[in-house]
């Protein structure tokens, strides 16, 4: 976790902006009511979100097509 207060009042700050953007309900504090599904999409556009901010490249994604044919093998 963030050793500053500031580095860490921005990553709340994200964390909370993501979850309204998903329209899953955090409140401050204690949120284990929430689905580990939903936490989970939360930590996920996290991690994209930061990628692309140190990058400055979208997070890779695989397309549809290439999915599929991973599930196949």
């Amino acid at each position: 976790m963030a050793r500053n207060s500031r580095s860490r009042t921005s990553f709340e700050n994200m964390k909370y902006e993501i979850a309204n953007q998903l329209g899953i309900n955090l409140k401050q504090g204690y949120n284990g009511d929430i689905t580990s599904h939903d936490a989970g999409r939360i930590g996920g556009n996290i991690v994209k979100k930061v990628f692309q901010s140190y990058t400055g490249n979208q997070y890779p994604v695989e397309t549809n097509q290439a999915q599929q044919g991973n599930m196949s093998k």
